[in-house]
């Protein structure tokens, strides 16, 4: 873990500090804007710094999956839910969505991704950043600002900031190849290939070139299933012969998917006159990833015998496109500096899918174009500041800036036979027999017509910050934001204070107060899209395939079950804590905090046609009512359907504490201890009544009982993060160990069905040899002990999963081993 840490984001060309200074004492350049150089431990607010080398301990497959382990109040399951939540990471700070946390790069707003987590557990709904389509060679360094700055740097920044720096080495280079696999089962291999290489430009300037490269295997821990589960039809009321000889291990997706991505960068800058600067940096990626389905067996109606008459798995394959640019100049005029940036950033996701669509019969494509989502950014702004001593009033820093954003959100439809309704029907003497099946690609439909969308809006801001040191001892900070968007999100004035008093050289307090917002992503305005999902509708534990619908909340089958457009979140967040240094080489921080969130999105309970409860009528079952709803805007009867809506607030409080020793010995080597605990609770203190048009149809939770639990109880309440690393001549080591506490997951109706899940321990462990100056080689395991989360159920008769919960933070495959060679010039 890095030394305590406090980030200071300053604009204009004092937003770029010496590479050097960043190395001594942990100077930050988020949280403050312009000023003296700060160290982390000399913020007003709390922050976490990590160099390349804390990132890459372990031989972690992403800038995310390395954050986990080193920031306490950052949570990341490794299996959030289900759809595009197993292939994409999604991590949190300080128990909030991942879309309340704003990621920067070099100071200036990363892009979202088009994915939104549509049939998540947790995080259902929220469009964050996905850092692991940044190159992991390109950083150098991480700073996570554990507090809320809506109104230092706009719209997300409730939880906190990440700021991700980039390499700006104007010479020498490196390369490193990491290999490894799980213990069990010898699977989930990864290959990882990190470069970078630096360039003057002349001698005023630098070109920073990075690659980063991971080809990560697929993992299982499903186990065979029951030898009473039929997997074929009965031939003249007996088994088929063939029970005996298949392979009854069906599941094969019970782990991490499969994925391979290509990610590129670029960090320049070049000094025209000791006046001017220009800079620029950008990334380029592509990855593929295979979402791979439950299998579906020969018995299955949809299994079409001409087609699949061994049973068949359908595959999704998801193919991101990411790119980001930036490009500005800086200097300094009439002693005031200044930043003038612009940037453009997009994701593209284009899907795919191999299966066949039953209601077209044997005669169906094998192959789909499931359709598109694509996301874009485009970001000017202009940010100012200067510092002024007043006379017997210590310094005052002034800053000011603007920004303009535009933003765009498409989805494109998919081919028409990815979710045509076809007319085809089993024919006699097989299972379904004159049933007409069900429309579209298995287990993911293709978008359709009435599901594209390609929606944009700007938005304006305005910030003025001051930043005054009366003295030595005493600084006190203001700042206030407007920002103006031109659709259902509108307008708002955000403000935030903080403030630092050191009562000697080793001991300090600090506090802050802020109001923030996230306005709703155009993602969660606009998505629509169909997917295959296994859900336990009535209460029994017994999970039932579902053709779930995200439904659009401006479409009329949204309205007509009480959709509402879609409002800002708003929040209000307090910290209080303390910095202690008594002596050298030791810092201590603690800070506590309550985060209150207005109106937060959230998706709905499934409305699902499977409902078997009376309605209100006290003749049909809530299900038919919900079914003739849908049906009536033309969707298709086995259709369940969910919306997103502003429906509830929360309470987050919680406390952060780092400790970092360092000791050096003349005979033992150098040791550097580090020790992070968060705990962290949230409880929901408003939902918003039913809308008249579900309370009309009978006893319907709007929220139900997991989708509560999803924001309140089904995260780790706290997190220990013990490290220690140890250097002597050519030999280092580190030794890690994380302890992720309890949580519980929650049935949507039935309390017998609710499960907990233990508090683990996760120990890892790396060793270096340096050969020479240039080669390193390294070893190292993750999970030493092979540690599983808590076996919930025993494994479903039928599909073999199901022992272990998807949310636990250090996933259920068990450990790994890798090594690794680096060489460096």
């Amino acid at each position: 873990m890095g030394s305590v840490s406090s980030l200071t984001l300053m604009a204009g060309a004092a937003m770029a500090q010496d590479q050097s200074a960043a190395e001594v004492g942990d100077v930050v350049v988020t949280g403050i804007r312009g000023g003296a150089p700060r160290t982390a431990i000399e913020s007003p607010t709390p922050i976490d710094v990590f160099n390349a080398e804390q990132l890459s301990q372990g031989a972690q497959t992403g800038v995310f999956e390395s954050i986990r382990y080193l920031v306490p109040s950052f949570n990341l399951p490794t299996r959030a839910g289900g759809g595009s939540a197993t292939v994409i990471a999604t991590g949190s700070l300080r128990g909030l969505n991942p879309d309340q946390t704003l990621v920067l790069v070099n100071g200036k707003r990363r892009h979202r991704t088009a994915l939104i987590n549509s049939v998540s557990t947790l995080y259902n709904g929220s469009v964050g950043v996905d850092l692991n389509m940044l190159p992991s060679s390109a950083i150098s360094r991480v700073e996570v600002l554990r507090d809320g700055a809506a109104a230092q740097y706009g719209s997300d920044a409730v939880a906190g900031v990440i700021n991700v720096i980039l390499n700006k080495s104007a010479e020498g280079g490196q390369i490193s190849v990491s290999h490894g696999q799980n213990f069990d089962r010898q699977d989930g291999k990864f290959v990882n290939v990190d470069a970078d290489i630096g360039f003057a430009l002349g001698e005023n300037g630098f070109a920073n070139l990075s690659y980063s490269y991971m080809d990560r295997g697929a993992s299982n821990r499903a186990v065979p299933i029951a030898d009473s589960v039929r997997l074929y039809p009965l031939v003249n009321g007996q088994p088929d012969p063939r029970e005996k000889t298949i392979d009854r291990l069906v599941t094969t997706n019970y782990g991490q998917m499969p994925q391979e991505s290509n990610v590129f960068g670029l960090n320049a800058e070049y000094r025209l006159n000791p006046d001017v600067e220009l800079y620029g940096f950008g990334t380029y990626g592509k990855r593929v990833s295979d979402l791979n389905w439950t299998f579906r067996p020969a018995t299955d109606v949809l299994a079409l015998p001409e087609i699949a008459p061994d049973g068949f798995r359908a595959q999704t394959v998801i193919k991101d496109e990411d790119y980001e640019l930036v490009g500005g100049a800086r200097g300094t005029l009439h002693g005031w500096d200044w930043d003038l940036s612009t940037s453009y950033g997009t994701n593209i996701s284009d899907w795919e899918n191999n299966s066949f669509n039953a209601s077209l019969g044997p005669s169906s494509p094998r192959h789909f174009y499931i359709g598109q989502l694509r996301s874009a950014e485009w970001v000017n702004a202009l940010d100012v500041t200067r510092g002024f001593e007043l006379d017997n009033a210590g310094d005052l820093q002034v800053s000011f800036g603007l920004q303009h954003r535009r933003e765009n959100y498409q989805i494109k439809q998919g081919d028409e036979a990815s979710w045509i309704q076809g007319t085809y029907v089993r024919p006699v003497g097989q299972p379904g027999a004159g049933q007409i099946l069900a429309p579209g690609s298995q287990s993911t439909p293709g978008f359709r017509p009435e599901d594209e969308a390609d929606v944009s809006r700007n938005n304006y801001s305005v910030y003025g910050e001051l930043g005054w040191n009366p003295n030595e001892r005493l600084y006190l900070g203001a700042a206030v934001r407007y920002e103006n968007f031109d659709d259902s999100a509108g307008d708002t004035t955000i403000y935030k204070l903080s403030g630092r008093y050191e009562f000697n050289d080793w001991f300090a307090v600090r506090a802050s107060y802020n109001t923030g917002f996230r306005a709703p992503s155009l993602a969660q305005q606009a998505y629509s899209a169909t997917t295959s999902q296994l859900r336990d509708v009535v209460g029994n534990g017994i999970l039932v395939p579902l053709l779930l619908k995200n439904l659009q909340v401006n479409s009329p089958e949204a309205i007509a079950l009480g959709a509402k457009p879609l409002t800002p979140e708003l929040s209000k967040n307090l910290s209080a804590g303390f910095t202690l240094t008594p002596w050298r080489n030791f810092a201590l921080t603690l800070d506590a905090y309550q985060i209150d969130v207005d109106d937060r999105i959230a998706v709905t309970s499934t409305f699902s046609p499977l409902d078997t409860r009376l309605s209100a009528d006290g003749v049909t079952t809530i299900g038919k009512q919900i079914q003739n709803i849908l049906v009536a805007n033309g969707l298709s009867p086995e259709i369940s359907g969910q919306y997103y809506t502003n429906a509830i607030d929360t309470r987050t409080r919680g406390v952060d504490l780092v400790v970092t020793y360092k000791l050096p010995t003349d005979s033992y080597g150098l040791f550097d201890f580090s020790l992070g605990y968060n705990h962290n609770k949230t409880e929901i203190t408003g939902i918003v009544a039913n809308p008249p048009q579900l309370a009309a149809l009978g006893n319907i939770e709007l929220f139900d009982r997991s989708k509560r639990a999803a924001l309140t109880e089904s995260l780790p309440k706290s997190k220990v993060s013990a490290n220690a690393n140890w250097s002597l001549g050519r030999v280092s080591a580190n030794l890690r160990a994380t302890r992720f506490d309890s949580f519980v997951t929650r049935n949507a109706t039935n309390p017998a069905q609710d499960r907990n899940i233990d508090a683990e321990w996760i120990v890892d462990a790396q060793v270096n040899y340096d050969l020479n100056e240039q080669v390193r080689l390294s070893t190292g395991v993750n999970n030493l002990f092979n540690k599983y989360p808590t076996q919930v159920d025993a494994p479903s008769a039928a599909l073999g999963t199901n022992q272990y919960s998807g949310l636990a933070p250090f996933g259920f495959t068990g450990g790994s081993w890798f090594v690794r060679v680096a060489y460096k010039w």
